[in-house]
């Protein structure tokens, strides 16, 4: 693995504007791309141009306009899925992640609610499995659905290093199970989990399993086939892309018989006023106006992805991350949450300083231009679990260096002097 070469760094920086910006008087560092990754500009650019020149109804009318724009917005598509290791009409366009799990989750209590389709269909008693490593957007729709329902949250344990395992889901399997859920990449730890190991242990008990991929989908080459579940969410803002645009991917099996959840116009073959009858996917879960100009920015958001590299981009934010991760274990009194040792990591790290509560860390850091995250990020079960109630996250993208990650560590190895801590 290797980082790229200064020169390479800066072509690719001189692409995100945002980041010739100053902070407090300090230049940017900019250490929250889990949260939301920064745009390059010809993505903004392209999706700004489309907006004022090209916009028109997608998928209704016959004029040129409309024409153009429906042909740029499955244009669009096509290229996201080739992205992920998709085909196009396995991609549904959403909000975001977090609703493409809600998709899934609703589909649940819809089909619980009138008993069918049987695969769909929840009862007193069936159990969902999630793990303590899960982004609430993974947990809560699942504790909802189990409401509505009557089934069972069951959680798989991490080890006191943070690591999922396959044991510790075959642990909470049982003849009941009809839904996993889990997370590629926690995105509190970085450690990456055996989701295909586990999607397999899952299937054989007669689950579906659902993946969120948001924190895998910007660090490597995203394959959705290849985790062998039913459905996976992520992100465009997580991808470099714009916000308002996220997406689920189902199998073909999947996707024809979960049930319809959101309706309107646009996802329909007859209307009646007692009957519809309903487009194949994704259309079918697509009502209404599509998000035409997200997903022009999310493709060519890819498309600069693409021009980069993939492999280099993951390889050097997993350099790079080892370079962070031994920088901050190297300050005394402060804790990072999850083992760095014999786990597959991305280029993340949370921490806890003794003495200092994160908030105070991250507005320190703030006053010296770093851009970091603090709070339980939307994973309170699994700070507790670690034993904290909130952490620091510092986390890469390809813009990072090495220069990023010595200002950052060395500012968070003052932290305590300046809160009076010794």
């Amino acid at each position: 693995m290797s980082q790229f070469t200064p020169e390479q760094s800066l072509e690719i920086r001189a692409e995100f504007p945002q980041l010739s910006e100053h902070v407090n008087g300090h230049p940017l560092v900019y250490l929250d791309t889990a949260a939301t990754s920064l745009r390059p500009r010809i993505a903004v650019d392209i999706e700004s141009e489309f907006a004022l020149r090209h916009t028109a109804a997608v998928n209704r009318g016959a004029h040129t306009l409309a024409a153009e724009a429906t042909e740029a917005f499955d244009d669009a598509r096509a290229f996201i899925a080739t992205f992920v290791g998709a085909r196009p009409h396995h991609i549904v366009f959403t909000s975001s992640a977090t609703e493409s799990i809600n998709l899934v989750a609703l589909a649940f209590r819809l089909a619980s609610a009138v008993g069918s389709p049987a695969r769909f269909a929840l009862t007193t008693g069936d159990e969902i499995v999630v793990s303590e490593a899960e982004h609430h957007a993974n947990l809560i729709p699942w504790q909802e659905v189990a409401h509505q329902t009557g089934a069972v949250i069951r959680v798989a344990p991490v080890t006191d290093g943070g690591e999922l395992t396959v044991d510790a889901v075959a642990s909470v399997l049982s003849e009941r199970t009809r839904i996993v859920a889990v997370t590629t990449v926690s995105n509190v730890l970085g450690i990456v989990n055996p989701v295909k190991a586990i999607a397999d242990l899952a299937h054989a008990a007669g689950a579906l399993v659902v993946v969120d991929a948001c924190q895998s989908a910007a660090h490597g080459r995203l394959d959705v086939e290849s985790y062998g579940a039913d459905f996976v969410a992520f992100s465009a803002h997580k991808m470099y892309g714009p916000t308002g645009i996220g997406a689920l991917w189902g199998s073909a099996a999947a996707l024809e018989e979960m049930p319809v959840v959101l309706t309107g116009g646009s996802m329909i073959t007859r209307v009646d006023y007692d009957s519809s009858d309903y487009l194949p996917a994704p259309a079918k879960f697509e009502p209404g106006t599509p998000r035409l100009t997200q997903a022009i920015g999310w493709a060519e958001s890819l498309r600069f992805v693409e021009s980069v590299g993939v492999d280099a981009i993951a390889a050097h934010e997993e350099a790079l991350g080892d370079v962070l991760y031994a920088g901050v274990a190297d300050i005394p009194h402060v804790r990072i949450l999850g083992t760095g040792e014999g786990v597959h990591r991305v280029g993340l790290v949370s921490f806890a300083v003794d003495g200092v509560h994160p908030h105070d860390v991250g507005q320190y850091l703030d006053s010296r231009g770093i851009a970091a995250r603090v709070g339980h990020h939307c994973a309170q079960p699994l700070h507790k679990r670690l034993g904290v109630d909130s952490s620091t996250r510092f986390s890469l993208g390809m813009y990072s260096t090495t220069d990023d990650v010595d200002i950052a560590v060395a500012a968070l190895a003052d932290v305590r002097e300046y809160f009076g801590e010794r």
